[in-house]
């Protein structure tokens, strides 16, 4: 079963990891390497990516035209989505694992942020019910 882990981030402006000492930023990133490569090793990794600060976003939506309409930024959040990891792991357990691990990423001063990780099955198609 494949998962995408989704991890959220408080706001406040651009991302606070910039406000960060340098070495606790490299810290943090030496941990979200070693993760994804452990990961990778045990075959459960698909993907897993970064993402650019929010004030870097923007929403978009098809105008009556077709044409995309953009909005945003939106500094008003109260949280934002950070990166993801897209995992393939034989049960909803084994993916909340992973999650807690990467919830226990190292912040200032070395301990564990706790952030929220969000945790939702990937479908491979509609639900058979629906069809």
């Amino acid at each position: 079963m494949k998962y995408l882990l989704m991890m959220h981030t408080p706001s406040g402006g651009p991302y606070q990891i910039a406000s960060w000492p340098k070495q606790e930023i490299k810290a943090h990133i030496a941990f979200m390497v070693s993760f994804a490569k452990k990961l990778g090793e045990s075959g459960e990794l698909v993907s897993a990516e970064g993402l650019a600060a929010p004030d870097q976003a923007k929403r978009v939506r098809a105008g009556k035209d077709g044409k995309p309409i953009t909005d945003g930024v939106f500094p008003e959040s109260k949280e934002y989505l950070a990166g993801y990891w897209i995992v393939d792991v034989e049960s909803p357990e084994r993916a909340y694992q992973i999650a807690a691990q990467a919830s226990a990423a190292p912040g200032p001063g070395g301990a564990p942020l706790n952030m929220a990780i969000e945790v939702r099955q990937v479908m491979s198609g509609a639900p058979k019910d629906w069809l």
